[in-house]
């Protein structure tokens, strides 16, 4: 039960958007450490859509991918991030200080690095990783690979920089002020209730604890945020649990009996703290480990029955499936159905 409400929620099940940016707007954000797993998170969600639809859509700014709420790397549509960032921003800082400090960095190299990033991108001029520490380089800076990562991710949780136009494979980076429009502030009351109704919508049924982990607030905050939305919000119990439905879900959808080739990191999984009911103990290891790492999961009637991964061939990409231990009698004309959805979306 739970698991079919949310593959509709999360737009698995019966999609009812054709864009990208429809799609991410509606989710709030998708989690995007795969950069290429995150492209086909979105894909499956949307009625009709290529990997370039959603290359597109990346290229035009309408979404970005950056470090955002617990921080981690995200996909967040581009008119949002900067309420989302004014949200989250002192809390992810203090969240990577320590690990910054470990290293040696302190807020005056940040202070420096942030004005030259400031110099270096300006007028549209898209760099990537390795440009931008070459180019610090050469302004008297001797950073090294580890310093940069550090360097990036406090320039995005600063709302310096944020991701530029992909050229080939190379991601770049662009200034923020340059790459997003400016749109209207928000009050922290008034993104607070925006979060927790891009989640609840999205991610129903979901616990306080479930949305604290997501958003990266306080459990405190979490609650406060659903407070604001409670008009919106069924409160029941599932499996033992107190849950809330957003009223947008609809409480009259039959089992769901399509199978999906869910992408590593997927929001089916990784947005919720409690994952038991769409995936049992036992199986656990083989969709994520201890150190965070979640991998492609196969989904058939609202549980995580197995795992995929893609093969490369000559002129083309099949697609291979292993079931967890205990799980048999899978049609074979879902598995077909499931891997020309993924061709389609590949546009092989």
């Amino acid at each position: 039960m739970i698991g079919n409400i949310r593959a509709v929620s999360q737009q698995l099940s019966n999609p009812v958007f054709n864009t990208p940016k429809q799609l991410v707007s509606w989710m709030g954000a998708i989690q995007a450490q795969d950069y290429t797993m995150s492209k086909w998170a979105v894909g499956i969600r949307l009625q009709s859509a290529t990997l370039r639809d959603v290359e597109k859509s990346l290229q035009q700014g309408e979404i970005v991918r950056t470090h955002i709420m617990r921080p981690t790397w995200h996909l967040v549509p581009a008119e949002d991030l900067r309420w989302m960032l004014q949200l989250s921003s002192d809390r992810m800082r203090g969240a990577v200080t320590i690990y910054e400090k470990n290293r040696g960095i302190n807020i005056d190299l940040h202070v420096k690095t942030n004005s030259l990033l400031e110099k270096i991108l300006e007028g549209n001029n898209h760099l990537n990783r390795q440009e931008i520490q070459e180019a610090l380089n050469r302004n008297g800076l001797s950073i090294d690979p580890e310093w940069m990562n550090c360097i990036l991710m406090r320039a995005e949780i600063d709302g310096i920089v944020c991701s530029g136009i992909d050229r080939g494979k190379k991601q770049t980076y662009a200034l923020l002020e340059e790459r997003i429009p400016f749109s209207r502030k928000l009050t922290r009351d008034e993104a607070l209730v925006q979060l927790a109704r891009r989640y609840f919508q999205s991610h129903s049924p979901a616990s306080v604890p479930d949305f604290s982990w997501w958003s990266g607030l306080s459990l405190t905050e979490a609650r406060q945020a659903i407070h604001s939305i409670s008009p919106e919000l069924i409160k029941d119990r599932f499996s033992g649990q107190n849950l809330f439905v957003h009223e947008s879900c609809n409480s009259t959808m039959e089992t769901d009996e399509d199978l999906y080739f869910l992408p590593a990191f997927d929001e089916y999984l990784i947005s919720y703290k409690d994952r038991t009911d769409v995936l049992e103990l036992r199986h656990q290891p083989r969709a994520f480990t201890s150190n965070g790492i979640f991998h492609p999961i196969l989904l058939y009637q609202g549980k995580v029955i197995g795992n995929w991964k893609k093969v490369p061939k000559k002129n083309r990409i099949t697609v291979e499936t292993a079931f967890f231990e205990g799980i048999s009698g899978i049609n074979e004309e879902l598995l077909n159905r499931a891997e020309e959805k993924y061709q389609r979306f590949l546009a092989l």
